[in-house]
């Protein structure tokens, strides 16, 4: 594997070991923002060296003498992510290893009753139960459903076929789960099955901990729109300008909508797109929204390019489209859920330096360093390990909180309610019922804009996904499958874990909230002991920084992948050229963001959006009253 081991400067560690004193006594978040900016600086270089480890081995990893790449891959994104390091092939392609950002020895699972201690399920109800809705006031519904959108791009796991493996809850005399099921012996205890077996495991994994597969593309490329497949990929395409005898020039390179919205699969009643799990409307928008981005880069490239072929003008899209959703997802999505200026200022310098837009747009980069321009078209750099997603950064993710218990969809042009639904109502085959003649996309994007999320934190968890049935007929209690999951892959509890990111460790349930109530279930629930707090309870109870939308240690992880994201990737790096991207591809991504392309399809949303900086923040209401 290319990755070598990262070595900070003298300067970086001397500033880490400068902040090391001073956070002992005040916290980054608490500092001005100059030095609190240095201060992580310093985290980050530290974390890049400290916290990435690569749980492959040698016999399941690329042979070191590769064959060279098909030529088409060195400008173009592959189905499944393989050949984005064309010295690593399978590198974050579909299918392989999470990485880890604990070190190995600590990410054995535990084993016994102490897996399943305290119970799951126990723990779902008495500590994540929602009680009365609380609202993240700063955000949108919008940024709900983004943040979903991004995940489905970036991992999957597949569980276990086999039920013998199944892990049984036991419920409690007053759990009412049980009686719904038709038989007797499974009454008594909540059926989960296990996270898949990694099948890529072979002699020299023996006596390692565990390891999981990805099933989607570790790659930021958009695979939650296009799929990580050419079978699913094939299904979205229209072919056009003659390819597979589709003659019109007008779909050339484009994907299928039908009127504006996506194409639905008679068998499933949900649309069709690249990755369609947990389907619901917020998905139905974000996926039509760039579905039809998509369309709208095909017919700019067209115009420079008009004897390019299907093909090309496809893949140039797509590299031109999911360049774009990063660039949203950096500079303004981030910016809205982590609203301190140190984050806001730090996000913006990701992408563009400490040099800044204006600047970039006049005179483009200025020398390789990402500091100064951005780590967009900086050298590529996968610090102390291969790039793959890891099981601690799925499970910071866990953000079910931010989905509200009832949604409301109020008319665009008179602010009058016209309908109500219960979540469970716009999900699933039920999202394509939402927008009929009487409630038009226009109208659902205006409410998104104005309603709030849910807050991430304890006793906010929405009681429908306690008991979600899938369109199978599967039940699932989400929070406890959450739970259990950080234990059976190993991810370790709260203090465990913080400790392994150099955070002191939370002494009492009185410092971990200032809730008195929340303090007290949190110990009876753990027996007293503060360390055998779930990692899950522990970020949602967890007091956050001013501003934030989610905890300091979840931040702390987020911090080191958010910029991994984009530092690994060949086509953010060194291969983010006019010569691959095109300079028309390169002036769609520097000149657009998500207001405009939200108007660039939905013009009528204009008056929403008028004065709004932030599209994930509340929107004018254009009716003030409604």
């Amino acid at each position: 594997m290319p990755a070598k081991k990262y070595r900070r400067s003298f300067m970086s560690r001397v500033l880490g070991a400068t902040y090391g004193v001073v956070n002992r006594f005040v916290p980054w978040h608490r500092l001005p923002v100059v030095l609190s900016s240095f201060n992580l600086n310093a985290l980050r270089d530290a974390l890049r060296q400290k916290n990435l480890y690569d749980t492959n081995t040698p016999a399941n990893g690329d042979a070191p003498a590769a064959p060279p790449p098909h030529p088409h891959v060195l400008y173009t994104r592959t189905d499944d992510g393989s050949y984005n390091s064309l010295e690593a092939p399978r590198m974050g392609c579909a299918g392989s290893r999470f990485g880890r950002n604990m070190p190995l020895d600590r990410t054995y699972p535990e084993e016994g009753d102490a897996l399943l201690t305290p119970n799951p399920r126990a723990v779902s109800l008495k500590l994540m139960t929602r009680e009365k809705f609380i609202p993240a006031t700063t955000l949108n519904l919008l940024a709900a459903a983004w943040i979903q959108f991004q995940v489905h791009d970036w991992f999957a796991h597949d569980n276990s076929k086999d039920k013998a493996d199944d892990f049984l809850l036991g419920l409690e005399e007053s759990d009412t789960w049980g009686e719904r099921e038709s038989d007797p012996a499974e009454r008594a205890h909540m059926r989960i099955p296990r996270t898949a077996t990694d099948t890529t495991r072979c002699p020299a994994d023996a006596g390692r901990p565990p390891t999981y597969l990805n099933r989607n593309s570790h790659w930021w490329d958009g695979s939650g729109v296009y799929g990580c497949d050419a079978k699913t990929l094939a299904k979205l395409r229209t072919f056009g300008g003659g390819a597979n005898g589709n003659d019109d020039p007008k779909l050339k390179g484009k994907l299928k909508v039908d009127e504006n919205r996506l194409p639905i699969d008679p068998e499933t009643g949900i649309a069709v797109s690249g990755f369609t799990d947990n389907w619901w409307i917020g998905l139905a928008l974000l996926h039509t929204l760039f579905t039809l981005e998509h369309n709208a880069i095909c017919d700019s490239l067209q115009l420079q390019y008009p004897y390019w072929d299907d093909e090309q003008t496809f893949q140039k899209a797509r590299l031109v489209n999911a360049a774009l959703m990063a660039k949203i997802h950096t500079v303004e999505w981030t910016p809205g859920i982590l609203g301190h200026p140190t984050t806001q200022i730090g996000m913006s310098v990701s992408w563009w330096g400490i040099a800044g837009e204006q600047l970039h747009n006049v005179f483009g980069r200025i020398g390789e360093s990402e500091a100064i321009s951005g780590i967009p078209g900086s050298p590529v750099n996968h610090h102390s390990a291969p790039y793959a997603f890891t099981e601690e950064f799925v499970a910071v993710y866990r953000m079910h909180p931010l989905i509200p218990d009832d949604i409301e969809i109020r008319s665009l042009s008179t602010g009058r309610l016209l309908k109500s639904f219960t979540f469970p109502e716009v999900a699933f085959k039920n999202a394509a019922n939402v927008i009929d003649d009487k409630v038009s996309v226009e109208d659902v994007f205006y409410s998104f804009g104005i309603s709030h999320p849910g807050a991430i934190t304890l006793h906010n968890y929405p009681r429908f996904l306690q008991e979600l049935v899938k369109p199978d007929g599967q039940r699932l209690d989400l929070a406890a499958i959450d739970i259990l999951r950080d234990r059976e892959r190993g991810v370790p509890r709260y203090n465990e874990f913080r400790r392994h990111l150099r955070m002191p460790r939370v002494k009492s349930f009185k410092k971990l909230t200032k809730d008195k109530r929340w303090a007290r279930e949190l110990s009876e629930m753990y027996g007293g002991d503060i360390d055998r707090v779930d990692l899950m309870v522990g970020l949602f109870a967890e007091n956050p920084p001013k501003g934030f939308g989610f905890s300091d240690t979840a931040f702390r992880i987020f911090l080191l992948m958010a910029g991994r994201r984009l530092k690994s990737d060949r086509f953010f790096t060194d291969d983010y050229t006019p010569e691959v991207y095109t300079q028309t591809g390169m002036d769609w991504i520097n000149r657009n963001g998500m207001t405009s392309v939200l108007l660039r399809h939905y013009p009528e949303l204009t008056p929403a959006l008028r004065g709004v900086k932030n599209p994930f923040a509340p929107w004018a209401r254009v009716y003030p009253n409604s």
